[in-house]
């Protein structure tokens, strides 16, 4: 099986992501570190991404997944924020999950101020969530909330994987 964690910047991407692949024994991605140096340089100056600039590195992302072992699990962190991004990573990929990691404006706002060494701009927050088109349940989707410890996010989606392998996962 296949994660996408997927959020808003600041929401906890990497963090969670990392930790879910060590739990599970999965591979882990992190999806910056696939942008090009276009993109980060356009975010660290408080440029917000438009389509034509995601899409190479989605195409990339997508063909990270779509190259891994199908025998072994993936975790990959990627902001997925519309739903034609979360379908183009999915396009070659089987049994995909994405985990959305739910959060406010304010606590977001929050967590990117205290962040050191990003290269996301804290301007750039509001761009996302007006950018975010939260995933739907036809999405094959966990949504967790920020709200809690990493370990106790991380066992929600365990305990949600169990049952949605054996329900939703195609």
């Amino acid at each position: 099986m296949n994660l996408i964690v997927m959020g808003v910047s600041g929401c906890g991407k990497s963090t969670v992501g990392q930790a879910l692949a060590e739990r599970l024994g999965a591979v882990y991605l992190e999806g910056d570190s696939f942008h090009p140096a276009a993109n980060i340089a356009r975010m660290a100056a408080g440029i917000a991404l438009t389509d034509s600039d995601r899409d190479p590195w989605l195409a990339e992302l997508s063909r990270q997944m779509a190259d891994h072992d199908p025998l072994s699990s993936m975790v990959l962190t990627c902001s997925a924020l519309k739903k034609s991004y979360r379908q183009q990573l999915v396009t070659y990929a089987k049994q995909v999950v994405f985990v959305y990691l739910q959060g406010d404006r304010d606590e977001i706002h929050q967590r990117v101020a205290e962040r050191a060494n990003h290269f996301m701009a804290l301007s750039l927050v509001d761009s996302q969530f007006e950018t975010l088109e939260e995933p739907d349940v036809d999405e094959n989707v966990i949504t967790v909330s920020i709200n809690h410890s990493v370990e106790q996010i991380v066992d929600q989606v365990v305990q949600s994987l169990g049952s949605f392998q054996a329900n939703k996962c195609p």
